[in-house]
């Protein structure tokens, strides 16, 4: 090969290409989600559901635009998420003071019981989520990917 063609992109390991690293994260949430996607489904909330619930355990009451923010969704997925967390009882919309035409989402007790029995739940998935690295290198893994994202907000 010479050195003017182009480091393409390929699902192999170790691929040189610039793509590489976005291919790996993709491939690496797609597993993710599907091991905590197991977890969520005895409870009847899907992931779009949890990364709500997060939002609002570690917020509290926020605002339906504050949602978009934090979960990367759009208006009109957001709507639909907190209508099925409220028909669930698992959160409830409250109006602002001082604006009646913004509305605040707000977990309820059952909803933060279900957000415990999802850590419960998880747990043990998540252990097989990383069963082929040692401890110290899933420590580390967590540790790379939180400073690579805390990046990213910055």
């Amino acid at each position: 090969m010479t050195a003017d063609v182009p480091r393409r992109a390929t699902d192999h390991p170790g691929n040189p290409s610039p793509f590489a690293l976005g291919l790996l994260l993709r491939q690496a949430h797609w597993r993710a989600a599907a091991v905590m996607t197991e977890a969520l489904r005895p409870l009847g909330i899907e992931l779009r559901h949890f990364a709500v619930l997060i939002v609002l355990v570690d917020r509290g009451p926020t605002e339906q635009r504050g949602l978009v923010d934090a979960t990367g969704s759009d208006k009109a997925g957001i709507m639909r998420v907190v209508d099925d967390l409220e028909r669930k009882g698992l959160a409830v919309r409250k109006s602002v003071p001082g604006d009646r035409r913004v509305r605040a989402v707000e977990i309820t007790p059952k909803g933060r019981d279900l957000f415990d029995a999802a850590h419960v739940a998880a747990e043990p998935l998540a252990g097989r989520l990383v069963s082929m690295l040692s401890p110290a290198e899933a420590d580390q893994l967590t540790d790379l990917l939180t400073r690579f994202t805390a990046q990213a907000d910055d």
